[in-house]
């Protein structure tokens, strides 16, 4: 008795002769070869690519895995030595000739608020990050901001600026 997969095939099973006859095979000039050429690899890995039913919702499971953290406060010390680092960098970069003159390279760490409005962390945790590159300006009158390279943030937001 033959077999179907694990299977024992019944003596009475409909498609018995087909299957017997095993796959079929095609000379490279027959005409079912000439009218259903082999698919190439590439295109056929593109079938069987997964299909995303809810369009967007990796996306969204993936932004709730993003951890965040309280706002750490500041010592006194700490506040101080901000200060002053603070102070330093606007007179190395009072003007914009200044800037570009001492091209002050330093290392910012500083907090970014959750950005997600659907994120349950919104509005009262986020994540700290760290930032190197040119001090180009800071403005403690106006905006109350730093900015390293393309990057402005705020005072209320610096936690630490070291030399790079």
């Amino acid at each position: 008795m033959n077999s179907i997969g694990a299977m024992a095939m019944p003596a009475d099973f409909k498609y018995r002769e087909v299957f017997l006859r095993g796959r079929p095979r095609h000379d490279r000039l027959d005409a079912f070869s000439l009218r259903h050429p082999r698919m190439d690899p590439g295109k056929r890995a593109k079938i069987f690519a997964p299909f995303d039913a809810l369009r967007g919702f990796n996306f969204a499971v993936s932004r709730k895995e993003v951890r965040y953290e309280e706002k750490p406060e500041l010592s006194r010390e700490q506040e101080r030595a901000l200060n002053g680092a603070l102070t330093l960098l606007r007179t190395l970069t009072g003007s914009t000739r200044l800037a570009r003159q001492n091209r002050v390279r330093i290392r910012v760490e500083y907090f970014v608020p959750c950005p997600d409005p659907e994120h349950e962390a919104f509005g009262s945790r986020g994540q700290i990050r760290e930032l190197c590159g040119l001090c180009r300006a800071v403005d403690p009158e106006v905006t109350k901001t730093i900015r390293v390279d393309d990057t402005v943030i705020a005072f209320d937001d610096l936690l630490h600026i070291a030399p790079a």
